[in-house]
């Protein structure tokens, strides 16, 4: 009775259409969705070997924050009760009441609609189609079978925010090749340590509403050391695109590697004080600034110019080492 009173009173907290548009954008959970067009357009300019067109980078990236927000808006639908026991989330639209539920599967259903057709008409079928699995895969394994039920909810749920890339890739291509699955298995693999260090930042939530994550199951430490085990397993799956796929070159090798041996470090670091929250909440923001560098490394490395600079640093390096060799 105490919710339904609380719901009532706060959904006339509308003043005005800008208030409308506000707690609509919110339920978009916006913060989330530029990571994601930033791995889509990464997968792009890769495919595209660094020629992209415009147009197609706009709807794609478009269509694709459209997918995003639909997903998250029914995310937030379906986790509406535990949204409203935790004090940091019973505040959002949803759980306030300052949207209905049936107002917000309605604004999801058209987000879905409108990004499959503008993707379906001026990309490509396929990329369309993996764009609504993206959705699928994160309302139906993560959000509903998974969140509540497993601690390892987040590795196979991960494939979600996986999908971006191949839907990039798709839409230069039309298909998908070794190197954009390459590029999925980095954003899966990436994803758990990403994720857990938050979660062990805010566990005492998740143990408050029931939600198995990692550190509520099995602790801080053994968190930490599966922190560190992905992320060393992910530094080696970054470097395939460059060998043997020869999707990347000398570019993006020397990036990933640095920014893989910052991360490497950083968990190493929180493996030896797991409880230490300041060091989390650092792997964490890193985890996120490894990924947009990561992403916009590929898409460096694929620049016709970068090609020239390369081409031609090892040619004076060649001239060089013969100059040498001869007096030598």
């Amino acid at each position: 009775m105490h919710q339904t009173t609380t719901w009532s009173d706060a959904s006339r907290h509308h003043q005005n259409l800008r208030q409308v548009l506000q707690s609509y954008w919110q339920i978009t959970k916006p913060r989330i969705i530029p990571l994601l067009l930033i791995e889509t357009a990464a997968g792009m300019w890769v495919a595209a070997e660094g020629t992209l067109d415009p147009f197609l980078l706009f709807i794609t990236l478009t269509s694709g924050a459209l997918a995003a927000a639909s997903a998250q808006v029914i995310n937030c639908v379906y986790d509406r009760d535990i949204d409203y026991q935790m004090e940091r989330t019973r505040h959002r639209p949803i759980p306030s009441g300052r949207i209905q539920v049936r107002d917000a599967l309605v604004f999801a259903l058209v987000l879905a609609i409108l990004s499959f057709t503008l993707q379906a008409a001026f990309a490509n079928l396929l990329s369309a189609c993996l764009a609504m699995a993206g959705i699928a895969v994160y309302i139906g394994v993560y959000t509903h079978w998974l969140k509540r039920s497993s601690p390892q909810n987040i590795v196979i749920g991960g494939a979600a925010g996986a999908i971006p890339p191949l839907v990039g890739w798709a839409a230069v291509t039309g298909s998908l090749s070794w190197p954009a699955w390459v590029i999925f298995a980095v954003v899966f693999v990436w994803t758990p340590p990403h994720f857990w260090a938050l979660a062990l930042l805010i566990q005492d939530d998740y143990a408050k509403v029931g939600v198995p994550m990692l550190p509520v199951i099995v602790g801080d430490e053994a968190t930490a050391k599966q922190i560190w085990l992905y992320t060393l397993g992910l530094v080696p799956i970054t470097l395939l695109l460059a060998y043997p796929l020869g999707a990347t070159g000398a570019i993006y090798v020397a990036i990933a590697s640095l920014l893989g041996g910052i991360f490497i470090k950083k968990a190493w670091i929180l493996l030896q004080a797991p409880q230490d929250r300041d060091l989390a909440r650092s792997l964490f923001k890193y985890s996120i600034l490894y990924m947009m560098m990561l992403s916009a490394g590929m898409v460096v490395d694929s620049l016709p110019i970068s090609h020239q600079v390369v081409s031609l640093l090892s040619d004076n390096l060649n001239t060089l080492a013969s100059a040498i060799h001869i007096i030598g």
